[in-house]
């Protein structure tokens, strides 16, 4: 599957996600989403947010972490946590499996 078409099976996904649990579908979501899609490696909310920021995309982090939420709820994006206080991300669909070391 090449990256087009990964990134537009996730918009859709997302998309039929938001509609069936009556959530709107806004521009800085999917914005959200295609940023996490073109990022190749882990990643956490400041990274996230700023990568955003640089790009002129209008999003608060708020919204920045209600959407990651979201994505981690229809199974878009896995959540890592190393130690209490570190949570890292990545995109999950149609990627492989890894381990990680501690």
């Amino acid at each position: 599957m090449s990256v087009v078409e990964v990134k537009d099976t996730v918009r859709k996904l997302f998309s039929d996600y938001l509609e069936k649990h009556a959530q709107r579908k806004t521009p800085e979501r999917f914005a959200i989403l295609d940023e996490v899609y073109s990022i190749n490696d882990h990643f956490d909310v400041d990274g996230l947010y700023s990568r955003l920021k640089e790009k002129k995309y209008p999003v608060s982090r708020a919204t920045v972490y209600n959407t990651l939420e979201l994505l981690l709820e229809c199974d878009l994006v896995t959540r890592h946590q190393f130690g209490k206080n570190l949570a890292l991300y990545e995109k999950s669909y149609a990627y492989k499996q890894h381990d990680h070391l501690i």
